[in-house]
C-alpha cells in the first residue's frame, strides 16, 4: 500500500540495508527518549516520599503527573513540530532536551508544591520538543519496511526509561533523598543535549522514500500548516489511530502513575523491594512487547496495514485478565506476577500506531503527524488518566482509606473495552482506504 503522499517507494529505497551510522543515530535517540521518559515519569515512581515531604495528596499527585504536564507537553507539541519540519529536527531536539533537563534539576530544589508544579510545567515545555522529532530523524535513516521494528526499537526509551526510574531514582532516594535523584538526572540530560547537537547528523528529508527526481512532492514546497492539520483530522485512519491509542494511554499513563504508590501503600512494598523487582519487570516487560508488537507489524503488515490494528486489539484483550488479577492481589510478588501480563500486552499499540502514521503521510509532514498523534494521545491519556485515578482514589478514600487506590485502579477496566472497539474500527478504516486504493489503481 502506498503512502499518503502516492509516492511509489523505488526498489532500492525498500530493500536498502540501514548503515551502522543508522543504528549509532537511533541508539542516541533512544538514549534520549530514556531520558525524556525517565524526567516525565521520575515524580511518579518517588510519590511516597515526595508525598511524605510536601504534603501532597493523590488527587495533586495525579494532576502534577497528568492534567498539569500533559497541557503544555501537548500543545507546544504543535507549534515545535511545525518548527521542526522546516528547520533542523536535530538541533530543536538537542535544545528541547537541555530545557527538560534544566527543569527536572529545579524540580528537585522545590520546596513546595507550587514550586513543583511550575518545574514540572517546564518539563513539558521541553520534553514537547522530543519524541516528534526523533520520528521523522528514524523515517529518514531507516527504510519501508525497516521502519516498525526501527521505530519498536527507538520505543525501548519509556520501559528502560521506567525500569532506570525506578531502579536508580528508588536507589537514590533510598540511600540520599528523593532530591538527588531529580538533580542527577538533571545534569545527565545536559551533557546529552550538547552530545546530540554535535555528533547526531540530520538527514535528508524523505531520502529513502524515493530519488529526489521522481518525488516531486518531496523536492517542493514543506506543506502548510493548517493543511497538514485538515488532512490529519480529516482521514479516518489517521484519526482513528490517535483516538484508539489515546483510549489505552488512559490506562497505561494511569497505571504506571500510580503503581509505585500502590504497591508501597496497599502492598507494603519497599523502595528497595521496588528498585530491585518492579525495574526489572517494567524494563522486560514493556520492551519486549515494544518489540514484538513492532515485528509484528512489520512481518504482517506488508501484505495489509490492518495488523496494524488488529495486533493491538487481540494484545489489549489479552491483557485485562492479567490486570484485574494484578489490582486483586492481596500481596506484592502475587500482584508482580500478574502484571507481567498488562506490562507486555499494554504497549502493543504503540510501535504500530507510530509506524502507521509515519507511513501514511508525506516526508515533510512527518513531525507534524507525529506530533498531533501524541497531542491526542497524550491529552487523553496522560491527561486524564492519571487525573481520573488519583481523583478517584480520594473519591473512595472518604470510606475505603485502606484500599482507595485498588478500588480506583478498578475504574479503569472498561477503557480497555473502549480501545479494543477503536482498534476494531480502526481495521476496518484502514480495509475500507486499501479497498478504494485498490479500485483507483
Amino acid at each position: 500500500m502506498s503512502s499518503h503522499s502516492g509516492a511509489v517507494q523505488p526498489p532500492a529505497a525498500q530493500h536498502a540495508r540501514p548503515d551502522g551510522r543508522a543504528w549509532f543515530v537511533l541508539a542516541i535517540l533512544c538514549f534520549v527518549y530514556v531520558l525524556n521518559f525517565l524526567d516525565r515519569q521520575i515524580i511518579s515512581i518517588l510519590a511516597k516520599p515526595i508525598q511524605d515531604e510536601l504534603g501532597i495528596t493523590d488527587g495533586q499527585l495525579g494532576r502534577i503527573t497528568g492534567l498539569y504536564f500533559a497541557l503544555v507537553y501537548c500543545i507546544l507539541g504543535i507549534p515545535v513540530a511545525w518548527i521542526a519540519d522546516r528547520t533542523n529536527r536535530v538541533k530543536v531536539l538537542s535544545v528541547a532536551c537541555a530545557i527538560w533537563s534544566a527543569a527536572t534539576l529545579f524540580c528537585g530544589m522545590a520546596r513546595t508544591y507550587p514550586q513543583l508544579v511550575a518545574g514540572r510545567l517546564a518539563v513539558g515545555v521541553g520534553e514537547a520538543g522530543g519524541v516528534p522529532p526523533s520520528y521523522a530523524i528514524i523515517s529518514d535513516y531507516f527504510p519501508p519496511g525497516r521502519r516498525g521494528t526501527a521505530l519498536a526499537l527507538f520505543n525501548f526509551g519509556p520501559p528502560i526509561g521506567m525500569a532506570l526510574g525506578v531502579a536508580f531514582g528508588a536507589s537514590i532516594a533510598a540511600a540520599f533523598d528523593w532530591r538527588a535523584a531529580f538533580i542527577s538526572l538533571g545534569i545527565i540530560g545536559l551533557v546529552t543535549a550538547a552530545f546530540v547537537w554535535f555528533f547526531v547528523p540530520e538527514p535528508k528529508k524523505g531520502g529513502l522514500d524515493a530519488p529526489a527526481p521522481v518525488q516531486a512532492e518531496t523536492a517542493g514546497p514543506a506543506p502548510g500548516f493548517w493543511g497538514t492539520m485538515r488532512m490529519f483530522f480529516t482521514r479516518p485512519v489517521l484519526l482513528l489511530t490517535a483516538l484508539a491509542s489515546g483510549a489505552i494511554q488512559f490506562v497505561t499513563y494511569a497505571t504506571l502513575n500510580f503503581t509505585t504508590l500502590f504497591l508501597m501503600r496497599e502492598k507494603a512494598m519497599t523502595l528497595q523491594e521496588l528498585a530491585l523487582y518492579y525495574s526489572v519487570l517494567l524494563g522486560v516487560g514493556v520492551a519486549a512487547g515494544m518489540f514484538v508488537s513492532g515485528w509484528l507489524v512489520d512481518r504482517f503488515g506488508q501484505k495489509s496495514k490492518v495488523a496494524y490494528a488488529i495486533v493491538p486489539a487481540i494484545g489489549l484483550a489479552a491483557a485485562v485478565p492479567f490486570f484485574l488479577g494484578f489490582v486483586w492481589a492481596p500481596t506484592w510478588p502475587l500482584a508482580l506476577l500478574f502484571l507481567i501480563g498488562p506490562t507486555f500486552f499494554n504497549y502493543f499499540y504503540l510501535s504500530p500506531a507510530v509506524t502507521l502514521v509515519q507511513e501514511e503521510v508525506r516526508p515533510q509532514e512527518r513531525v507534524l503527524a507525529g506530533a498531533l498523534l501524541l497531542l491526542i494521545m497524550n491529552l487523553i491519556g496522560l491527561g486524564f488518566g492519571p487525573t481520573w485515578l488519583g481523583m478517584m482514589s480520594e473519591w473512595f478514600g472518604k470510606t475505603n482509606p485502606e484500599n482507595s487506590l485498588q478500588l480506583a485502579f478498578y475504574t479503569l477496566t472498561p477503557f480497555y473495552g473502549l480501545a479494543v472497539i477503536l482498534f476494531i474500527w480502526l481495521a476496518h478504516a484502514i480495509r475500507k482506504e486499501e479497498a478504494a486504493k485498490a479500485v483507483e489503481t
